[in-house]
């Protein structure tokens, strides 16, 4: 896929997923190489106490380790972490998640746009964002900043999501680098992540 072109070499791919996220994500984690070597933290709306459940269909799925993330852990490579239930993710200038129960973002938290805001700042031209299907508008302000700090943006075209209208709220910023399929964005972090 030689149209992929980002600046500079990612450190890290943040992903937002809501509404036909499980799916998606499963489908996204299981075309991923063994061999990727960036940290891939998620964002997924989920229920109340439902993060354990979405850990387990995701775990069956990925080539790579998953987890739920802890406060202060170190983001460590080729790894996924999601964003437990009821908390916002964020990334901290140690490479550190942290977790906090501040007020949902976009009716929702954990909020995608919480992740991609914290992890823009930290991570600047060197994160490649993400946003698939949802409901909501979730992630939009998140891809404005990530672009604004120089980083490489991309969103699954609302037409062949389960939900579009996350994805659109997305890309109605002018905001979006890279406007792909589903089946096309693993062969894009594998070239950007793959050892």
């Amino acid at each position: 896929m030689s149209w992929i072109s980002v600046g500079n070499k990612p450190r890290a791919v943040v992903l937002g997923a809501s509404a036909g996220g499980i799916n998606a994500l499963g489908f996204l984690f299981s075309e991923l190489g063994e061999d990727f070597s960036l940290p891939i933290l998620v964002t997924k709306h989920v229920g109340l106490n439902d993060d354990r459940g979405m850990l387990r269909v995701l775990a069956r799925q990925s080539t790579l380790p998953i987890k739920v993330a802890k406060d202060k852990h170190r983001i460590l490579p080729g790894t996924i972490y999601l964003a437990p239930a009821g908390y916002h993710m964020l990334v901290e200038e140690q490479g550190v998640v942290s977790l906090n129960l501040e007020a949902p973002v976009a009716h929702s938290r954990p909020s995608i746009d919480v992740l991609f805001q914290s992890a823009a700042r930290v991570y600047g031209q060197e994160l490649v964002a993400v946003v698939l299907t949802g409901a909501n508008r979730d992630g939009a302000d998140g891809i404005r900043t990530v672009k604004g700090f120089g980083g490489t943006t991309v969103v699954q075209c609302p037409e062949t999501a389960e939900m579009g209208f996350m994805p659109k709220a997305s890309l109605d910023t002018g905001c979006v680098d890279y406007l792909v399929t589903l089946e096309e964005i693993p062969a894009f972090l594998d070239q950007i992540g793959g050892a």
